[in-house]
């Protein structure tokens, strides 16, 4: 279904970072699974991260102490009877290793070394561990992922991303509460993958295009919009008065089936004419053309959906992109996608 090279591709479109000098190399490798690819980027990232300096934060200690630092807790100190050992309790604030981000990674270097990789990758990995000797241990089923990203810890969203990535492709808790390794990457994670894949694809490699994922509006005659789901683009493609919205869309089975017939998913086709009729009516009162494509990665399935459909004025299309190829040629079909779609516009400038 996808090479497992493709998903380094993916990546680095995801997290430009991932272009840089120090992780060229990984695009020539060979890795026998997904959960070997990042662990191979994880490596290299952290001996990146490594010659910059971990990142520290402050980090509130409360200890008893033979002599004064900081804070005296006065209330701590009398419940545990601190002065009896003639100590007291105090708080302070250190600037340590020890941060959320920090413990993260090790937890995450602790799971790939349980994971499907060569000796190798893990002799790699093993090597790293004693520069997170004084970061603590964390289950990454209590890991809040939601992190907030300012300057000086930049280069750690990549690495965090990744983490995740290997966290959620890789354990599953069975029903007796024990966990397992389970086959790297899901439906649901690959799928988020994709749709970054294809909007930062175009945002890089067709400047020409105004590439985003904006919401979309109700059009709505009184302005009432309580309770209804909010519409976001996966990829909006924008030149001069001409506009393609992409639903990008990854599953194991790309059509659905009954009575004995195939067809395009309802719910996905239906999604997709509510994001370009509700755009065609908020570009009512200027000069626009407005189509929608659902863009499919191809399954093994034998019938692959495909077809353009004029629907009450608008153009919808459905398309697969065969993420099993060389990416030159995955690059080729995502460009003729825009080409096919803009000819009109080029042809105007």
């Amino acid at each position: 279904m996808i090479r497992i090279q493709n998903v380094y591709y993916m990546l680095a479109y995801a997290f430009q970072v991932l272009r840089g000098q120090g992780y060229r190399d990984v695009a020539t490798e060979e890795f026998a699974n997904t959960a070997e690819l990042c662990a191979a980027i994880l490596a290299r990232g952290i001996n990146s991260q490594l010659k910059r300096g971990l990142g520290r934060e402050y980090v509130d200690i409360s200890e008893p102490l033979s002599s004064l630092r900081g804070k005296i807790e006065v209330t701590e100190s009398l419940k545990t009877r601190s002065v009896l050992r003639r100590q007291l309790v105090c708080s302070y604030d250190e600037f340590l290793v020890d941060t959320r981000m920090n413990r993260t990674i090790k937890a995450t270097c602790m799971l790939l070394l349980r994971a499907d990789i060569s000796k190798v990758r893990k002799k790699e990995i093993k090597r790293l561990l004693p520069f997170f000797a004084d970061v603590t241990d964390v289950d990454l089923a209590t890991v809040d992922w939601h992190l907030r990203y300012e300057r000086n810890n930049q280069s750690y969203r990549m690495l965090v991303s990744v983490c995740w990535l290997v966290f959620k492709g890789l354990l599953q808790t069975k029903t007796d509460g024990t966990s397992r390794l389970m086959d790297f990457l899901d439906e649901q994670r690959m799928c988020r993958l994709y749709e970054k894949f294809i909007l930062e694809y175009y945002r890089q490699e067709r400047p020409e295009l105004n590439a985003s994922a904006p919401y979309i509006g109700w059009t709505l005659d009184d302005g009432f919009d309580e309770m209804l789901p909010t519409m976001k683009s996966d990829v909006t493609l924008t030149r001069g008065s001409t506009v393609l919205i992409i639903d990008a869309k990854y599953y194991t089975q790309s059509t659905q089936r009954q009575y004995d017939k195939q067809s395009i998913h309802s719910a996905n086709l239906y999604q997709i004419f509510a994001y370009v009729k509700n755009k065609e009516a908020e570009l009512a009162d200027s000069e626009h053309e407005v189509s929608g494509m659902l863009l499919y990665a191809k399954t093994d399935e034998e019938v692959q959906p495909s077809g353009i459909y004029q629907m009450s004025g608008n153009k919808i299309s459905v398309k697969t992109l065969d993420l099993d190829r060389p990416f030159d040629e995955i690059r080729a079909q995502l460009d003729a996608i825009a080409e096919n779609h803009f000819a009109k516009e080029s042809t105007n400038v």
